[in-house]
């Protein structure tokens, strides 16, 4: 069964870029075959980091964005798709023009929205526009981006996320990364493999720097596979968060479930 994951978050700075490379190399990593698409054409941070592995896609003309789900249909893959600030629009006339869902559910395609947030009023509103759009008709993954925001109590208090109890929904904590690794890679383009195997050249990081990036890449990986492994459950609704030891989010403690 091939599965397509959207990774968006509509709001610009969320860190939804940082979940597709983090998908990108878990992919890598685990031996997965995967294509990826970048359809943020303003930074293209897929294309310049998994160059290997990624390739542009305009959501704005249809037969570009058709390269989504042909990719599905073409073999048994993940999709991974980066899309950009601001794009709600332009996927859902390209979901709706062609009823993809519909589609998808015939050819046996998951299709997996994942929404990267800062809990904020703006990405909490944009995650209940997503449910009252697609409803149960997608499967969800909900990424708490510590790297941008260490207050979620919003979007823990709001309708949306009590929505998600009756959804196949996940929530998981993404730990941050020390800023100026971050600055860093993105200065440079480099893949989080570089980040914590790199020993040479200007792109290298310090010993210890690299000794920090190492252990975020484990810990961020491992959660968001977590997410991405589990198989919807037969007829039953799930949330389960990938939480944090003691509320640290650097310290993952497993997998929880609320039924």
């Amino acid at each position: 069964m091939s599965t397509v994951h959207l990774v968006g978050g509509e709001k610009g700075g969320v860190g939804k870029s940082v979940v597709a490379r983090l998908l990108a190399q878990s992919f890598i990593d685990r031996g997965m075959r995967f294509a990826a698409l970048d359809a943020d054409q303003s930074h293209g941070a897929l294309v310049r980091t998994y160059g290997e592995y990624a390739q542009p896609v305009d959501l704005e003309r249809l037969e570009s964005a058709d390269q989504i789900l042909d990719r599905a249909l073409g073999a048994d893959r993940r999709v991974l798709v980066d899309l950009p600030a601001q794009s709600h629009r332009a996927l859902r006339r390209w979901i709706d023009a062609t009823d993809v869902l519909a589609l998808a559910r015939e050819m046996d395609v998951r299709v997996v929205l994942w929404h990267v947030t800062d809990g904020g009023f703006d990405s909490v509103a944009h995650l209940e526009r997503l449910l009252d759009d697609f409803g149960n008709s997608v499967e969800y993954v909900v990424v708490k981006n510590h790297g941008r925001s260490k207050d979620f109590t919003q979007l823990e208090a709001s309708p949306a996320y009590e929505r998600l109890f009756g959804l196949r929904a996940r929530v998981v904590a993404l730990p941050e990364l020390d800023p100026s690794i971050m600055y860093k890679l993105d200065r440079f383009g480099s893949s989080f493999w570089a980040a914590a195997n790199a020993t040479e050249g200007e792109r290298a990081l310090s010993t210890l720097e690299r000794r920090r990036a190492k252990l975020w890449l484990e810990r961020a990986e491992g959660a968001l596979a977590a997410a991405d492994d589990t198989q919807p459950l037969n007829g039953r609704s799930e949330l389960s968060e990938r939480t944090a030891a003691d509320g640290d989010p650097n310290g993952f403690a497993g997998t929880q479930s609320v039924n």
